[in-house]
């Protein structure tokens, strides 16, 4: 999994500047159109950096120096909204038609799939309910800190500018949050109360071990280290704490019971809205539901097979607990769940190679989630290092060791490795220019859908160790896509959400009430894994009925890969136009 609204920036420049560069060492054009087409790439990413210039620390895009936080003012949303329309508006000018199987079709389709999406999800007025335990300040902001540039004094000066500015970034925060009550917009009490708990954490923390030191913690310069200290001291820790207390004392009281996306004023119009940005797609919440409900009854069908033959019985419940209850599928501590997937990484990569015709050469490796977010309810997740001389981090929360299966904890390695996120986000960034006019927006559909797609894979190629993960690999896919907008739209209560996820198996009662409020504050997101997954796993049985004995699963995987962070309309007209091609070889 991968922290949203970030994380759709953090993807977006990416894309925008690596296209712009390959734009810039490629030989001219001369189809005006495709002049305007870089000239609003080259505006879209000139807005996104100045909103917040920090998302460059993760993208490894080259910009002037800069001291400050993201915006996060009410002035600053409506700048970016209002540059937002203007480019819309100048996109519609544009032949889309024209562009079709030229890398600029890319950059189009990517960017018009990324203005639209957040054109859309105003309705939701997301500032106005920011409290969230998965993407909150709380949780990105330290991840901030520790890609401050540090070691010169320009660094050094940068830093003490940029986190001087906390106190300014929270007090917008709580502005919005304030005028969110005022008009309508809460969080949930369980999410604020998980947001409280991280604070805690962080306030706690000696000055030394603050995930916020982290810029002094790296340089070597003594009286940074004590003027980083006094700042952390006197100012960081002091805005902290008083947006705690206003969480607290103002808002916690005044904080939704509910779940539902439904109670909040233009619920149903913002679900909608989610649904489309989250998956690309147009279907209706309802279709998602059912589509949902017929892929969840082919699962089992497909988990009771397994169990026949592996327990004597095809009943999904005692399949289930037999599982659950098997010691083998248990862990004896911390240690050993760390140690088993620090082990099963390296298997990963090795088997995951078979299926590619290349593999990046970035790495990855297993690290705990920090400290002050145990026991919080983060989810384990993948966190991308643009520098590919240094590994990406799958983070797992091992304080779940007890509750922890050896089966789920294969499933999620593969998802947020080899072969999934990070397989797939290393390997569009290693791609030469040709290809990267694809990478300019995010959008969950593509990426988690590749990492749904990839836990079949390592089925495929024997990556799990075990039956248990085979298992917990079918039993849950498709059933974010009945819980989720059964939650927002069609009126679950939080029991019968609890009680659905533990029945699938890969769930406890605590990772199951963190997943339910995980769905609250991020609505639709879990829709997109399959939604993706689906898409991609049907493109390529398409592709195996159409070309036959001449279908290659490693150049149809390249054909999914190499073009980037697309659209799933997008994707399935670059492999529909790979089959015709392939067909019109003699």
């Amino acid at each position: 999994m991968l922290t949203e609204k970030r994380v759709r920036l953090v993807s977006l420049a990416i894309g925008v500047a690596a296209a712009l560069a390959g734009c810039a060492s490629s030989a001219p054009r001369s189809n005006a159109k495709a002049v305007s087409v870089t000239e609003l790439a080259d505006r879209y990413v000139a807005a996104i950096i100045a909103l917040d210039p920090t998302i460059t620390y993760f993208t490894g895009v080259p910009v002037p120096a800069h001291d400050r936080l993201a915006g996060n003012s009410a002035a600053a949303i409506a700048e970016f909204s209002a540059q937002e329309d203007a480019l819309l508006k100048d996109l519609a000018t544009i032949d889309e038609a024209a562009l079709v199987g030229t890398p600029d079709w890319k950059t189009f389709v990517a960017m018009k799939e990324g203005l639209e999406s957040d054109r859309g999800l105003r309705v939701c007025h997301q500032e106005g309910w920011s409290v969230s335990h998965m993407g909150g300040w709380q949780v990105t902001l330290p991840q901030t800190a520790e890609a401050q540039p540090v070691g010169t004094p320009l660094a050094r000066k940068e830093a003490l500018t940029r986190w001087s500015g906390l106190e300014a970034y929270l007090d917008n925060d709580i502005t919005n949050l304030r005028h969110g009550l005022e008009q309508g917009y809460a969080a949930p009490k369980s999410v604020v109360n998980r947001v409280l708990q991280q604070l805690d954490g962080i306030l706690s923390a000696s000055t030394e071990e603050s995930p916020f030191y982290s810029p002094a913690a790296r340089d070597d310069d003594a009286a940074f280290k004590r003027e980083f200290a006094q700042l952390l001291t006197d100012r960081i820790n002091p805005a902290i704490r008083h947006y705690r207390e206003f969480l607290a004392n103002e808002y916690l009281p005044r904080a939704r019971d509910t779940l539902a996306l439904s109670a909040l004023p233009d619920g149903e119009r913002c679900y909608a809205a989610q649904l489309r940005a989250q998956t690309t797609l147009t279907r209706s919440p309802r279709e998602v539901y059912e589509l949902g409900q017929r892929t969840v009854a082919a699962n089992e069908a497909h988990v009771a097979e397994l169990g026949q033959r592996l327990f004597g019985t095809s009943d999904i419940k005692t399949i289930i607990k037999k599982v659950d209850d098997a010691p083998a599928n248990h862990f004896a501590s911390e240690q050993a769940l760390f140690d088993f997937s620090r082990s099963m990484l390296v298997e990963a990569r090795e088997k995951s190679a078979a299926l590619f015709a290349t593999m990046p050469s970035q790495d990855a490796v297993v690290e705990p989630v920090p400290d002050y977010q145990r026991g919080s309810g983060v989810n384990a997740s993948y966190e991308p290092n643009p520098d590919a001389s240094k590994p990406g981090v799958y983070r797992i929360a091992l304080e779940e060791w007890k509750k922890q299966t050896q089966g789920a904890a294969e499933v999620t390695l593969v998802h947020e490795t080899w072969p999934g996120h990070h397989l797939q986000i290393a390997f569009a960034r290693s791609e030469q220019a040709a290809h990267v006019s694809a990478k300019l927006s995010f959008n969950a559909a593509y990426v988690e859908g590749w990492a749904r797609y990839a836990e079949r894979l390592a089925d495929e190629v024997g990556i799990y160790r075990t039956d248990y993960a085979r298992i917990s690999q079918r039993i849950w896919p498709a059933r974010g896509m009945v819980v989720d907008p059964g939650i927002h739209l069609f009126g679950w209560s939080r029991k019968q959400a609890v009680d659905y996820l533990v029945a699938s198996g890969r769930f406890n009662e605590t990772t199951a009430e963190a997943t339910v409020d995980r769905i609250a504050v991020m609505p639709a997101q879990l829709t997109a894994y399959d939604s993706g997954g689906l898409e991609i796993m049907a493109l390529r049985a398409e592709a195996e009925k159409a070309l036959g004995a001449r279908f290659d699963l490693r150049e149809f995987h390249s054909q999914v890969l190499e073009h980037g962070m697309v659209p799933l309309p997008a994707l399935r007209t670059q492999v529909e136009t790979w089959v015709r091609a392939k067909l019109s070889q003699r």
